[in-house]
C-alpha cells in the first residue's frame, strides 16, 4: 500500500518488539523511551494523548526535571523517522497522535489481531468452528515474543500484562474449539506445556482434563485435578474453582455429555446458518420406478426419528431385487428429516469377507471429523465414541448389504433423532425394535415401466408383448431388467423381440429366478450372456483379483492388453452394470457379481491355466512397479537385485519419487491382497518379494496390520511348499514388522528362523538382513554383546554383497549399540559414516534414520543443540515420507533432548506428540517407553500424580511383556510419596 505517489504505507508492530516499516524497509524507532512513546500513541487508536498523560506513561510518579522537553525531542525524532511528508505523527491540543493521512486505519499488528478475534467470535457463534479456529490461529501468529519487548515505564508494564492475558485468552478459546472439533489427542501436548508455563491458570487445567478424558486417558485426567488441588492449596490456600470440581465429578461418573459432537464439514441451510452435514449417500437413479407403497411406508418410519426414538428399518430380499436402489431413493427423499448428515457403507455381507464393524466405525468416525489419533482401537470403544459423537444430532445411517444383525448392532446410531436404514439378504428377526420389510420382485406393471423408461417408449409400445416376455424372463428382478434394458438400449439395430428370443434360448426359467440364490445367478447370467467374447473374457478375469478395486493399469496387466483397449472393455462392462466405476481410472465389482465372474472363469475360461496366468501377470505388475518405487526411494540398496524377476508383465515407470510413493500407498490394499492370494508354489517367491519391497507400508500405520497378515499367510504357504528361501524371507519381513510393533520376543523368533533358513537356502538377502534384524532386537532388549555380534555379521554380509544402503543402516544400528554400552565417541563416528554413505548414494528416504542415530549419540555426548538440529531435520523427512512410526519415535527422542536440557515442559509436549503419532502403528512396548519419559517430564513440572498414572500404565505393559524396563519404572514409583 502507498501513502501517496511514490510512498509506501507505514506499518507497525507492538505484539513483540515495537517496530516500524515503510513497505519492507525498517525505520529507526530510536531509544527504548522513544519506542515507549511510539507504543503509547499506537495503542490509543488514533486518539490524542496529552503531554501529561504521556509523561505519566513513560516515567510514572517520578518524571525527570526536563520531562516535557524530552517528550518533545522524542516526538520530533519520531516524526522525522516516520516521514514528515506523510504527517503521520501530529501535534494538537498540547498533545500528540498518530494518524495516517489517507484516513484509513493504522496498519498495526494489534489492530489486525483484534479484527481476527472479532471475526472468529462471529464464526463461532454461527457454528463455523473451522473458520473460527483459522482466524484465531492468524491472530495468535501475530505475536512475536514478549509484547512491547524491552520497554520500561508504567504504561508499557500495564499494556504488556494486558496483551499477555489477551493472548492466553485467545489461546484458550482456540483450544476450546480444538476440543469441540475432536482434536483431543493433539490438544493434550499443547495443554500440557501451557499448564506447566501457567500452573495457576485453572481454565487451562480444565481443558487439559477434558482433552485427556476424551482421549481415553481418564486416570490421567483425574490426576490433573488432584495435582491442581494440591498446588492451589499450597500456593494460594484456595480450593479449585467450581467448574473444575464439577468436571472432576462428571469424569468420575463418565457423563456422556462430556463427549461433545464432532464437527466434520460445513454447509449452510436455507437461513444461512452453518451446519454439520456429512453427505455420503450414493446418487439415486434417475429412472427409479414403482415401489410407491414401500417408499411411503419407509418414509413414514424414518420420519418418526424426529421424535424421541431412533428409527431402524431393515429391507430384506434376494440379490438383485432392488433393495439398495429403493433404500438410496428413500434416504434421499428423507434427507430433510436428517439435516446433520447421512452416512453410507456397503457392508459386503453377501461375500466371503464381510466388512468388520470395527473398520466401518473407524470410517464413520473419520467422516464425522474425528482425527485418526482420537479413534480408539477396540470395537466397543469405537461404538461408544460413535454414539457419543451423534448425541444431539439428527443423522441417517444407510447400512447397505448387511450380513446379519450382529454385524450391524455396533453401527446403529442409538440416539434419538437418528435413524438407520438397513438392506440385507437375511431377514433381521433378531434385531430388536427394527421395522422389517420383505421386498419382493416388482409387479409386472412396475417391471414393464422400468424397462420402458430405460429403453424408450417408442421401441416398447409397438412390441408390448415381447417386452412383457423380456421382463418375465428376468423374473421381474430390477437388476436383471436394468441389465437387459441397457443391452437393448445400446444396440439400436435390435428389436425387443430379438432380445426376448435370446433370453428364451438361455434356459433361464421363472422358477430358477425365484429359487433363492439362483435368482441372482440367473440375473447376472443374463448380462454375461449378452457380452461379446472380449468383454466376457475381461469380466471373467477381472473377477479373479481379490483387491477391493482395481486400477486401469493393473487391469491392463491382468488382461494382457494396452490401457486403451482395457479402458474400452471395462467401460463397456460399466455400461452393462456388471462393473462399477469406483473413481476415475478405478473399477470394482459388486461382491455378488465378483463371485459370479469367478464361477464363469472356472466354467468358461479355456485353457483353465489362463486363470493362473492372469493372476501371475497381475502379481508381476505389482512386483515390478513396487520394486521400482523401492529403488527410486533407496538408490544403491541391493534388495531390488535379489527379488524375483517378473515372468510375464512389467510395471509402471516413475521419474518422481513423490508420485511413486503416492502410487504405493494408494495401491496398498490391492497389492497386499494380490500377495495374499498368490500363495501357490508358482507365485510364492514373487509374492514374498512383493512384501519385501513394500516394507514402507508397515511403517505407515494405516496398512501395518494387513501387511503383517499377508506375511503370516505366505509364511505358512512357504512351510507347506517346503520352500526354504521363501520361508526365510517371510520370516525376515515378519521380524521387522514385529520389531516395529514392539513384540521383540516374536521378532527374535522370526529373525532366528530367517538366519537358519537363509543359510540353508543360500539366500544372500536373508543371511544379511536377518542378522541385522537380530542386532536391532538384541539392542532393544539391552543384550549389547549379542547385538554387536549380529550387526558385525550383518555389516560383513552387506559389504560382501556391495549393498551400500544396508551397510549404512547396519553402521547406524551399530552406533546405537556402542552408545548403549557407553562408547559415545565411536557411536558418533559410526553414525557419521552411515550418513555419509546415505548422502553419497542419494538415499533420501533412509537418510533421516541415520540422522536419528547420530542425534541419539549427540544427546548422550551433551551436544544438545546438534541433536535437536538432526532430529528436527529428520522429523520433516519422516513426515514427508509418511513414516508415522519414525515420526513418533523422533518426537520421543526430541523429548529426551529436552529432558537432558532441563526443559521439562517441552519434553512433555514432545512426548504427547509421540503418543499421538504412535496410535495405530507401533506396539505397547514403544508406547510404554514414551509414557515412562512423559512421566519424568510431568513429575519435573509438578504434575506428580499424573506422572504416577503414566508410570503405572508403563509398568503394567512392561510386566506383561516381561521387559527389564519394568524394574526401572518400579524404581521411579517407589520413592514418590503423595499426600
Amino acid at each position: 500500500m502507498d501513502d501517496g505517489p511514490g510512498r509506501e504505507r507505514l506499518r507497525f508492530t507492538v505484539l513483540g518488539p515495537v517496530r516500524a516499516w515503510r513497505g519492507a524497509t525498517p525505520l529507526a524507532a530510536g531509544s527504548p523511551q522513544q519506542r515507549a512513546l511510539l507504543a503509547a500513541l499506537l495503542l490509543r487508536g488514533g486518539r490524542t494523548a496529552t503531554a501529561p498523560e504521556l509523561v505519566d506513561a513513560l516515567w510514572g510518579d517520578e518524571p525527570p526535571h526536563a520531562a516535557l522537553a524530552a517528550l518533545r525531542t522524542y516526538a520530533s525524532r519520531l516524526r522525522k523517522a516516520l516521514g514528515d511528508d506523510a504527517a503521520t505523527l501530529v501535534s494538537e491540543s498540547g498533545g500528540y497522535a498518530i494518524r495516517p493521512v489517507d484516513g484509513r486505519p493504522l496498519d498495526l499488528d494489534h489492530d489486525h489481531a483484534e479484527q481476527y478475534a472479532a471475526e472468529a467470535e462471529k464464526a463461532r457463534a454461527a457454528g463455523d468452528r473451522s473458520r473460527a479456529r483459522e482466524l484465531l490461529d492468524k491472530a495468535l501468529a501475530l505475536w512475536d515474543g514478549e509484547p512491547l519487548a524491552g520497554l520500561a515505564g508504567p504504561y508499557a508494564d500495564t499494556q504488556r500484562t494486558r496483551l499477555d492475558e489477551w493472548r492466553l485468552s485467545l489461546l484458550e478459546t482456540r483450544l476450546e474449539l480444538d476440543l469441540e472439533v475432536g482434536c483431543h489427542a493433539e490438544a493434550v501436548s499443547e495443554l500440557t506445556a501451557l499448564t506447566a508455563a501457567h500452573p495457576l491458570r485453572e481454565r487451562l487445567r480444565e481443558l487439559l482434563m477434558l482433552a485427556l478424558y476424551r482421549s481415553g486417558r481418564q486416570a490421567e485426567a483425574l490426576a490433573v485435578y488432584t495435582d491442581t488441588r494440591q498446588l492451589l492449596d499450597e500456593e494460594l490456600g484456595v480450593a479449585p474453582c467450581a467448574s473444575l470440581s464439577e468436571l472432576q465429578q462428571r469424569i468420575l461418573r463418565a457423563d456422556p455429555d462430556l463427549d461433545a459432537p464432532v464437527v466434520v464439514n460445513f454447509g449452510t441451510d436455507s437461513t444461512g446458518s452453518v451446519v454439520v452435514r456429512p453427505q455420503q449417500l450414493p446418487a439415486t437413479v434417475a429412472d427409479f420406478t414403482g415401489r410407491a407403497a414401500f417408499v411411503s411406508e419407509l418414509g413414514e418410519q424414518l420420519a418418526t426419528a424426529e421424535g424421541s426414538v431412533m428409527a431402524v428399518s431393515a429391507l430384506t430380499g434376494i440379490g438383485g431385487v432392488g433393495k439398495t436402489t429403493l433404500a438410496v431413493h428413500v434416504a434421499h427423499a428423507a434427507r430433510e428429516h436428517f439435516p446433520d448428515g447421512q452416512l453410507y457403507v456397503d457392508l459386503q455381507g453377501a461375500g466371503h469377507n464381510p466388512s468388520q464393524p470395527v473398520a466401518v466405525l473407524g470410517a464413520f468416525l473419520r467422516a464425522l471429523g474425528t482425527p485418526d489419533a482420537s479413534i480408539p482401537d477396540g470395537l466397543e470403544e469405537r461404538s461408544a465414541l460413535y454414539r457419543s459423537t451423534l448425541a444431539g444430532r439428527r443423522v441417517l445411517a444407510l447400512l447397505d448389504n448387511a450380513r446379519d444383525a450382529s454385524q450391524i448392532r455396533p453401527l446403529l446410531p442409538g440416539m434419538e433423532g437418528c435413524a438407520a436404514l438397513i438392506t440385507s439378504r437375511a431377514r433381521m428377526n433378531d434385531l430388536a425394535g427394527a421395522h422389517l420389510i420383505d421386498l419382493d420382485v416388482m409387479s409386472p406393471e412396475e417391471a414393464l415401466s422400468l424397462f420402458t423408461r430405460i429403453v424408450g417408449e417408442e421401441r416398447v409400445t409397438s412390441e408390448r408383448q415381447a417386452a412383457m416376455a423380456v421382463v418375465g424372463a428376468c423374473g421381474f428382478l430390477p437388476l436383471a431388467i436394468r441389465i437387459a434394458a441397457s443391452r437393448l438400449a445400446a444396440r439400436r439395430t435390435w428389436t425387443v423381440s430379438i432380445l426376448a428370443s435370446k433370453l428364451a434360448d438361455e434356459r433361464r426359467r421363472l422358477d430358477e429366478l425365484r429359487a433363492g440364490d439362483l435368482a441372482v445367478k440367473a440375473t447376472f447370467e443374463l448380462g454375461y450372456g449378452q457380452l461379446e467374447p472380449p468383454q466376457a473374457r475381461a469380466f471373467r478375469l477381472l473377477g479373479l483379483a481379490d483387491g477391493p478395486d482395481i486400477s486401469l493399469a493393473a487391469a491392463a496387466a491382468l488382461l494382457d492388453l494396452d490401457t486403451d483397449a482395457t479402458e474400452d472393455l471395462v467401460e463397456s462392462l460399466v455400461d452393462a452394470s456388471l462393473l462399477e466405476s469406483a473413481a476415475p481410472g478405478r473399477y470394482r465389482f459388486h461382491d455378488l457379481v465378483r463371485l459370479y465372474a469367478r464361477a464363469c472363469a472356472e466354467r468358461d475360461e479355456h485353457p483353465p491355466s489362463e486363470r493362473d496366468t492372469a493372476l501371475s501377470r497381475l502379481l508381476d505388475f505389482y512386483l515390478d512397479t513396487a520394486t521400482q518405487v523401492y529403488a527410486l526411494e533407496r538408490p544403491g540398496d541391493r534388495r531390488v537385485d535379489h527379488v524375483a524377476t517378473p515372468q510375464h508383465q512389467r510395471g509402471l515407470k516413475f521419474q518422481d519419487s513423490t508420485v511413486a510413493l503416492e502410487w504405493l500407498f494408494s495401491e496398498a490394499r490391492c497389492l497386499l491382497a494380490c500377495a495374499q492370494q498368490s500363495d501357490g508354489p508358482a507365485h510364492l517367491r514373487r509374492a514374498v518379494d512383493l512384501l519385501l519391497v513394500t516394507r514402507d507400508l508397515s511403517e505407515s500405520g494405516a496398512d501395518a496390520l494387513q501387511y503383517a497378515q499377508a506375511n503370516t499367510l505366505l509364511l505358512e504357504a512357504a512351510r507347506e511348499a517346503e520352500d526354504q528361501l521363501a520361508e526365510a524371507r517371510a520370516h525376515t519381513a515378519l521380524a521387522a514388522a514385529h520389531t516395529l510393533a514392539g513384540r521383540l520376543d516374536q521378532a527374535e523368533e522370526h529373525a532366528k528362523s530367517a538366519m537358519l533358513l537363509g543359510l540353508a537356502s543360500g539366500d544372500p538377502f536373508s543371511t544379511s538382513n536377518a542378522p541385522n534384524e537380530r542386532g536391532i532386537i538384541a539392542g532393544s532388549q539391552q543384550r549389547h554383546a549379542d547385538a554387536e555380534a549380529y550387526l558385525d555379521q550383518a555389516l560383513a554380509a552387506f559389504r560382501a554383497d556391495h549393498n551400500k544402503q544396508s551397510e549404512a543402516s547396519a553402521l547406524c544400528n551399530l552406533s546405537r549399540v556402542h552408545l548403549n554400552s557407553g562408547r559415545v565417541e565411536s557411536a558418533i563416528a559410526l553414525a557419521v559414516d552411515g550418513i555419509a554413505i546415505y548422502r553419497e548414494s542419494g538415499a533420501t528416504r533412509r537418510l533421516p534414520n541415520g540422522m536419528y542415530a547420530l542425534a541419539m549419540a549427540y544427546t548422550r555426548a551433551g551436544r544438545l543443540t546438534d541433536a535437536t538440529e538432526q532430529l528436527s531435520e529428520a522429523l520433516a523427512m519422516f513426515q514427508a515420507n509418511r513414516q508415522r512410526f519414525w515420526v513418533a519415535m523422533t518426537h520421543f527422542r526430541l523429548a529426551e533432548v529436552s529432558i537432558a536440557d532441563n526443559r521439562a515442559a517441552d519434553a512433555a509436549n514432545r512426548a504427547e506428540q509421540a503418543l499421538t503419532a504412535l496410535r495405530g502403528v507401533g506396539g505397547e512396548w514403544w508406547r510404554a517407553n514414551i509414557l515412562t519419559l512423559l512421566g519424568r517430564a510431568l513429575n519435573d513440572i509438578g504434575h506428580t500424580r499424573r506422572a504416577r498414572v503414566c508410570w503405572q500404565e508403563a509398568l503394567s505393559v512392561y510386566e506383561g511383556l516381561g521387559s527389564p524396563e519394568g524394574r526401572e519404572v518400579q524404581a521411579l514409583l517407589t520413592p514418590v510419596s503423595f499426600a
